[in-house]
């Protein structure tokens, strides 16, 4: 048997400024720090699924003196990266909060959406294929009109990502942006809700994380 992979040592690449992971964080904060500026409404909320230790969202606005325009929700099922982001939340100056929950359960979006970005960093490459397009058509339901989604995935044989940026357009999302580095295997999505955003509905299941 395979042993579980521990989501904690799992940021400890983080710590070289070249890996991969890092590079990749470097791309999704542009992308965030891009859509705050680009909003300029005096309150936006945001919401992260399998937020880990919430580097991406909590580093951009730890460098903003507009923080306190965001309110979010980071949720995470690992209790060491939750704590993690919450001591990393507390010293800044919006209103961050983190729920200790699976993400994959539309009930831990409850009371944080419709959102104006949702953050999907780190998900859809490590959950099935079938579930990546369950949820990628789910993600209307945790939308506010207009709003934009960040997405991670590995372009490692087979590539999904050219089935995934077509369920997004089925989905009713227009691509704004996708890096995929030639020399490394990541990729980072951004795409923009354009078609009406559905209600979150009863509770029910997205994804089960691998």
């Amino acid at each position: 048997m395979t042993p579980a992979k521990d989501w904690h040592d799992w940021h400890r690449p983080y710590e070289d400024p070249d890996s991969p992971l890092s590079r990749r964080l470097r791309l999704v904060r542009r992308h965030i720090d891009d859509w705050l500026d680009e909003r300029p409404e005096r309150s936006l909320s945001v919401v992260s699924a399998c937020a880990g230790q919430g580097r991406d969202l909590l580093g951009v606005l730890a460098a903003r003196p507009d923080a306190g325009r965001v309110r979010a929700r980071l949720v995470e099922f690992d209790p060491r990266n939750a704590d993690v982001a919450r001591e990393a939340a507390s010293r800044i100056g919006a209103d961050v909060s983190v729920l200790c929950a699976d993400a994959g359960l539309l009930a831990s979006y409850a009371g944080s959406v419709p959102a104006d970005l949702v953050l999907f960093a780190g998900v859809l490459g490590n959950i099935s294929d079938d579930d990546v397009r369950t949820t990628v058509a789910a993600l209307p339901r945790l939308c506010a009109p207009g709003a934009t989604v960040i997405w991670t995935r590995t372009r490692r044989a087979p590539d999904l990502t050219p089935a995934i940026r077509a369920w997004f357009a089925e989905a009713g999302f227009t691509e704004q942006a996708f890096d995929a580095p030639a020399d490394v295997l990541f990729t980072v999505g951004v795409h923009r809700l354009t078609a009406p955003p559905q209600p979150l509905g009863p509770p029910g299941r997205l994804f089960r994380f691998a």
